[in-house]
């Protein structure tokens, strides 16, 4: 069966683009303002968007989704709090809701109760960036229970082997991480998000989104060019902090016209 995040992500490709994926910090800068942008975000033209809930040791994060999760935190947000989060933005739109989420809140939280939680708010999956495949085998049995897509990373370090794991066991898509946007290597890191999408799909990965670092229009477009979708983060946070939900909507506007393909093989030439 074809996932709601799936016939995002081939909806996009049929209208002859790459899938935009949006990340917003669960919560942030209040409830009520986070179901605002999230909204705002689908309206924008998000093709999924994804939330992360606020951990108090985000190996993963930059430090403006660290500073802004960390303020959810302080304000008492807790796992409990994401699943009605939820539930009132997908009331709002059908683009389908991820979770990203540390490992650890969901086996504090109970993995079969997150999942069910999650799946009844509406949701469709989670994004887990700290286990692996091999380790998940009860979230993985959770997640089919309730027909959630299970996204697992992959990185250019990956072996072969563990890439055709990876793509076996993700539904989805495979969360593809790149490393890029460092002024002077850029070249060198779009060439290897390049190479390890092309391993995933060798791997058996039918779709695959590239993110970590994708901050402008350009890098969307460059993405465009090989991959299924980009997915932003700090763009996107450092708008909201700075422009509230009006200066989120204009970010997002500006980078989902690099998704259009016949916009990305123009840049490229």
């Amino acid at each position: 069966m074809t996932s709601r995040v799936e016939l995002a992500l081939d909806g996009a490709k049929a209208a002859g683009r790459a899938a935009f994926v949006g990340y917003l910090p669960a919560g942030y800068p209040d409830p009520e303002t986070a179901v605002e942008a999230a909204v705002a975000l689908a309206e924008a033209g998000a093709d999924v968007i994804e939330l992360g809930p606020p951990y108090s040791d985000p190996v993963m994060d930059g430090p403006i989704i660290q500073e802004t999760t960390n303020q959810v935190l302080e304000s008492g947000f807790r796992t409990r709090d994401l699943f009605p989060l939820i539930e009132k933005i997908t009331a709002r739109t059908e683009v389908p809701v991820l979770v990203m989420s540390y490992w650890n809140l969901i086996l504090q939280y109970g993995v079969e109760r997150y999942a069910a939680a999650l799946a009844a708010a509406g949701g469709a999956g989670i994004i887990t960036p700290d286990i692996t495949p091999d380790a998940a085998e009860e979230w993985i049995r959770a997640a089919d229970e309730h027909e959630l897509d299970r996204i697992f990373l992959a990185a250019p370090t990956s072996t072969d082997e563990r890439l055709r794991m990876i793509a076996e066991r993700s539904s989805g898509f495979v969360y593809t991480v790149s490393t890029m946007g460092i002024t002077g290597e850029r070249a060198d890191l779009d060439e290897a998000a390049r190479t390890l999408v092309a391993r995933l799909r060798d791997a058996g990965a039918t779709r695959a989104c590239v993110g970590i670092g994708v901050t402008t229009a350009e890098h969307v477009a460059n993405i465009a060019e090989y991959a299924d979708g980009a997915i932003v983060g700090t763009a996107l946070v450092k708008a909201l902090r700075d422009g509230g939900v009006d200066g989120l909507a204009a970010k997002a506007r500006e980078l989902v016209a690099g998704t259009r393909r016949e916009h990305a093989a123009h840049t490229a030439h």
